[in-house]
This record gives structure tokens, C-alpha cells and sequence, in this order.
């Protein structure tokens, strides 16, 4: 935790620099050939683990926004609307949650990071919450590693050593196996200073977290009081209004919900098709 807390404090330096406009700290010994802060935040980027999509395997998944085309326009509106909502209130911290197990979350999550990656000038990090039943490492193709995101949560492993880069401006922390102690570690004090460690050191736009369903656990309240907002994913011909309207009553005492995203819906009208978009 200790050195947790030193990196922290480093990187708010740097931070606080960029604020005031001032130039990024320099050593004596390199004082005229120092990088800026940005340079600085940009190298530790470059030095996590860099990957690429594989393209059979996110269509597999339904992933459709790692290109441009008709199939990723609504997640490219998404996007869009999240980001004007995020910038008008100047929030940082989007969760990605549902009613019950099985309303994909986890793929508008991931679709909405890789629809995020193609704006060059953001830099976006998904973390993988839900430790209960994590996914992302299996739809992106990712091989097992010793450590985990978990791991990085409890202040055992360091980010940089988990964390995978896409494109240079999307990093996800990713998990596998299953974490009994959930709840308890995502209300515990610890994570504060872990995730505030991963945003000054990394210096993202946004921050997506992908949370356990809603109603299938006490994760998601347990830490809804660490984002500024929440998406509500729910299933057509599933998901029901009583579901979504308790979600919404209970997420809403603890932070702002910024939506719900209907998702799995096989009907839908002429006025919709954006396929001149193309």
C-alpha cells in the first residue's frame, strides 16, 4: 500500500503541473531535454502490454463497434451521448450494470471502449468489476495470466503488470476465476486509493467500469458510491419495468443514472435503419 500511496503522490505532482500550466518537473541532470507531463502520461501508456482486435472473434462476440459501418452506429451514438453527458457535468467514472444476469452488459461495456478507442484524442480505461462472473478476458481472447485485475484491487499486483492496451488509448484491466469476497472488497477503503492510483498515473478521459448485475448481488450498491453515474443495461422481452424502476430507485440515492440502454431488441422499425451511414 505504501507504494500505492508514493504513486499517488507522483503522479498528482505531474497532474498538478498540467493544471497550472507549468512545465513537467525536471532532474538537474537532464533539465533541457526533460519530457513534458503529457509526454510523461502518454510513456506509461506506451509501456503497458499493447494488443490488437481480432476481428472474427469480436464479431463472434458481438462486438461491432472496432470499425466504422452501419452495425456499430447505435453504439456510436451511444458513445456520443455519454460523452456529452460526461463533459456537461464533469464526470469521469461511467458504470455498466443490469438488472439481472444475462442483459449484456458486459458487451455494450466492451463495445462502448472499443467505439471510445476510435476517438484519438481520448484516453479511456475499462475495468472489469464484476468478479463474480468476469467475461472480458474470454471475449476479447486474452490468455489467462497469474495476476488479475482482482489482484490489482487488492493492492497485490501492480496495474501496469495486468493492464492490456488497444490502439494506444484503450486499456482494459481484465479478470478471471471468481472472487468469493466481492462485496467486501469493492466497499472496502482500499480500492479508493487503488483506483485514484490507476486515474493520476494514467490521466484517463473516462473510466468504464463493468459491474455485477444489479439485483443478483449487493456488488454493484456495495460500491455505486465511488462513480459519478451509471448506465442501466436491460434485456428486451426480459428484463421487466418492476426490475429496471427498483434499479433505478436505488442506484438514483447513491449516485446519478445517466440511462437505460435496451439491449436484444429483434424488432425494429424503417426509422431506425442508418445503414446510408455505411
Amino acid at each position: 500500500m505504501e507504494k500505492i500511496r508514493s504513486a499517488i503522490a507522483k503522479a498528482r505532482s505531474e497532474r498538478d503541473a498540467i493544471s497550472a500550466g507549468q512545465p513537467a518537473p525536471r532532474s538537474v541532470a537532464s533539465r533541457d531535454n526533460a519530457p513534458t507531463v503529457p509526454d510523461v502520461i502518454s510513456a506509461h501508456w506506451a509501456k503497458l502490454p499493447q494488443s490488437t482486435f481480432n476481428a472474427n472473434l469480436m464479431r463472434r462476440n458481438r462486438i461491432v463497434a472496432h470499425q466504422r459501418g452501419s452495425e456499430g452506429t447505435t453504439i456510436d451514438m451511444m458513445r456520443t451521448r455519454v460523452l456529452q453527458q460526461m463533459r456537461d457535468n464533469n464526470w469521469r467514472r461511467l458504470a455498466i450494470t443490469s438488472p439481472t444476469a444475462a442483459c449484456g452488459k458486459s458487451t455494450i461495456a466492451l463495445n462502448l471502449g472499443v467505439s471510445l478507442q476510435r476517438q484519438a484524442d481520448l484516453r479511456t480505461l475499462l475495468l472489469e468489476m464484476d468478479l463474480r462472473r468476469p467475461s472480458l478476458m474470454r471475449m476479447l481472447g486474452q490468455r489467462p495470466t497469474a495476476m488479475t485485475f482482482a489482484d490489482v484491487l487488492r493492492g497485490n499486483a501492480d496495474f501496469a503488470d495486468v493492464g492490456v492496451c488497444y490502439g494506444g488509448n484503450l486499456t482494459i484491466g481484465a479478470s478471471t476465476g471468481k472472487s468469493r469476497d466481492a462485496a467486501e472488497l469493492l466497499a472496502s477503503g482500499g480500492i479508493r486509493e487503488v483506483l485514484a492510483g490507476i486515474e493520476t498515473h494514467y490521466q484517463p478521459n473516462l473510466t468504464i467500469f463493468d459491474m455485477p448485475p444489479m439485483l443478483a448481488a449487493d456488488d454493484m450498491m456495495a460500491f455505486a458510491t465511488q462513480v459519478d453515474c451509471v448506465l442501466i443495461v436491460a434485456a428486451a422481452e426480459r428484463t421487466t419495468t418492476k426490475e429496471i424502476d427498483l434499479c433505478e430507485q436505488e442506484l438514483a440515492r447513491q449516485t446519478n443514472v445517466m440511462g437505460v440502454v435496451l439491449n436484444e431488441c429483434r424488432y425494429v422499425g424503417p426509422e431506425a435503419n442508418y445503414g446510408y451511414y455505411g
